[in-house]
């Protein structure tokens, strides 16, 4: 029997041609698969149409677009039995490359037919749903600042050159009090990173030796250099980290796990949920373990 699926295309993502993305995706899916094809507009966004998909029962459920669309996607699907699939086409593509969700149209068409459903961990943010981070600080610096003809022409590496930029102008700290399940600290800091998946360009949720998907926790990176040659020590260490696949070892950064997390702030941070920049404060996100099923390539199930 086939199966009857939804998609969910972004027109305005990416810098590729958008019909004959949308072709591409047709010619690869519709052979194997009933498509309801659904495009998001300024007025109709990918959650509306992501809850509507939900409840008319549409299994799986696609989306198409960078990070902000597939963010909104898998928020209407967290706690369901739905699975999830993805066809990256943004810019950093930072759920995708998290699970090794191929970056490609034909490669992340061929995970949907035939890769394996993956139970991994979700989160809400201030009751917005949150697959890959909230950054507060550094994070959200760099991603205000991203220059968006750089983004076109060096992808990710844009987010990388902005980190560096962002750490070479000084260090701003802030008073942050962080509450931890039963645990309360205070301290000063650059940077605090909440993430429940993160890829390696994403420097500032680096702390742990891995940032684990399924293992019911968020990973929490705190970095709070002295001065800027610190800053960019910091920095190059948390890359350098997550390339290794071990844990950071400075005095000025550091980092825990725990299932919920709240941050406060004074003064005030911009924060970047999801690669979206929010004004929040406190920032409080909880993990919903096993809260989402996301098909992946079936060497990586």
């Amino acid at each position: 029997m086939t199966q009857c699926a939804c998609l969910i295309f972004t027109p305005t993502a990416g810098q590729s041609d958008t019909e004959q993305d949308l072709e591409a995706i047709q010619g690869i899916l519709l052979p194997k698969l009933q498509l309801d094809i659904r495009l998001t507009t300024l007025e109709v966004k990918a959650d509306k149409l992501a809850r509507e998909a939900v409840e008319q029962g549409f299994n799986p459920i696609i989306a198409s677009g960078g990070d902000g669309t597939v963010s909104a996607v898998a928020g209407a699907l967290i706690g369901t039995n739905i699975t999830f699939g993805v066809i990256p086409r943004g810019t950093a593509n930072a759920f995708a490359t998290s699970l090794g969700i191929p970056t490609t149209i034909e490669e992340a068409c061929e995970t949907i037919l035939y890769g394996n459903p993956r139970v991994i961990d979700a989160a809400f943010c201030n009751g917005k749903p949150m697959i890959t981070l909230a950054g507060i600080g550094f994070e959200a610096d760099a991603t205000e600042k991203a220059d968006r003809n750089a983004k076109e022409f060096l992808g990710v590496f844009a987010y990388v050159i902005a980190d560096v930029q962002e750490l070479s102008k000084g260090v701003r700290s802030f008073k942050t009090y962080l509450e931890a399940d039963e645990q309360v600290f205070t301290f000063d800091a650059a940077a605090v990173t909440i993430a429940n998946a993160a890829p390696i360009f994403s420097i500032f949720a680096q702390g742990p030796a891995e940032v684990v998907v399924d293992d019911g926790l968020l990973d929490v990176t705190i970095v709070a250099p002295a001065n800027v040659l610190d800053a960019i020590a910091s920095g190059i260490e948390l890359f350098q980290t997550a390339m290794r696949g071990t844990a950071v070892e400075r005095p000025d950064t550091a980092y825990l796990q725990a299932k919920h997390i709240k941050v406060t702030t004074e003064p005030p941070q911009k924060v970047v949920l999801d690669g979206e920049l929010m004004d929040m404060n406190p920032v409080e996100v909880e993990c919903i373990p096993g809260g989402l099923t996301v098909l992946v390539p079936a060497t990586r199930a």
